[in-house]
């Protein structure tokens, strides 16, 4: 099953277009992972197994792990963890890897293979070498970042390009001249609804991962009544710190489902 098959179905088997960010802060977590040399693993692990059935996707950040030593590992054993325990669940790993095509293969094989991903997001700033390595991987998700959800968002993506925004032309070249296998989705942050509507029309019905809500301000209910597609479905919308640190005491993984399913709800209510 490819990762579009894979979320399509669990958009609508588990009514949710919850994506859960895995962002693990080791100086967020609860005071019983203080002594805990496995403590992102089993942070995370905890986080998603309360979670899961509100989820249609989950999102672990590279970074995250990566900073840590042992984090890698910790990584590839949470994914291993998501697909063994909740196979319905698409991951996607957070890693926006863009370069050039021979350096861009082994970020495949990266993502791919040694992680298990099915689905990362990049950067298309260096063009379509440096994105095929993953395209041909017809079965995984490549999940490009188009308008993000930071403030600076402004300073390139909006630029003209040949008469539009230079996120526009990403959103109708990635539609139109990448997606030959459809594979694609775009990264689009809730904190600009408006340009969420605009490249909602430019792209169908291809999937938009939507971080920003939560911490960073973006109003579920814009991003769903501006984005969704004609089925009510069509979007991840991402919440990382208002999941994983819903609380610092030994509740945590029980509020961390508690905050999954309040915010999957709203995201219905508008659906």
């Amino acid at each position: 099953m490819t990762f579009i098959d894979k979320l399509q179905r669990r958009w609508h088997e588990a009514d949710s277009l919850l994506c859960v960010g895995l962002d693990p802060d080791p100086a967020k977590f609860p005071a019983a992972f203080a002594d805990g040399g496995d403590a992102l693993f089993s942070f995370c692990r905890d986080i998603a197994d309360a979670t899961a059935q509100y989820a249609c996707a989950f999102k672990p950040q590279i970074a995250y792990f990566a900073a840590h030593h042992g984090g890698e590992d910790a990584l590839r054993r949470l994914i291993a963890h998501i697909q063994a325990t909740h196979p319905d669940v698409p991951v996607i790993l957070d890693a926006k890897r863009g370069d050039i095509g021979s350096t861009a293969e082994q970020y495949a094989a990266e993502a791919f293979d040694r992680f298990g991903a099915d689905a990362v997001t990049l950067n298309p700033y260096m063009g379509r070498d440096s994105a095929d390595p993953f395209l041909q991987r017809a079965d995984r998700g490549c999940i490009f970042l188009c308008h993000t959800s930071n403030p600076g968002a402004r300073d390139f993506q909006e630029l003209p390009v040949g008469g539009e925004p230079l996120y526009q032309r990403i959103a109708r070249t990635i539609a139109t001249e990448w997606n030959s296998h459809g594979n694609c989705a775009l990264v689009v942050g809730a904190t600009f609804p408006e340009e969420l509507k605009v490249i909602r029309g430019i792209v169908g019905d291809m999937p938009l991962l939507v971080p920003g809500v939560g911490a960073q301000g973006g109003d579920a209910g814009a991003v769903v009544r501006n984005a969704r597609t004609g089925d009510g479905a069509g979007l991840m919308v991402n919440s990382s710190r208002g999941i994983l640190y819903a609380s610092s005491g030994d509740d945590y993984a029980e509020a961390a489902a508690r905050a999954a399913r309040e915010l999957r709800d709203t995201l219905n209510q508008h659906r």
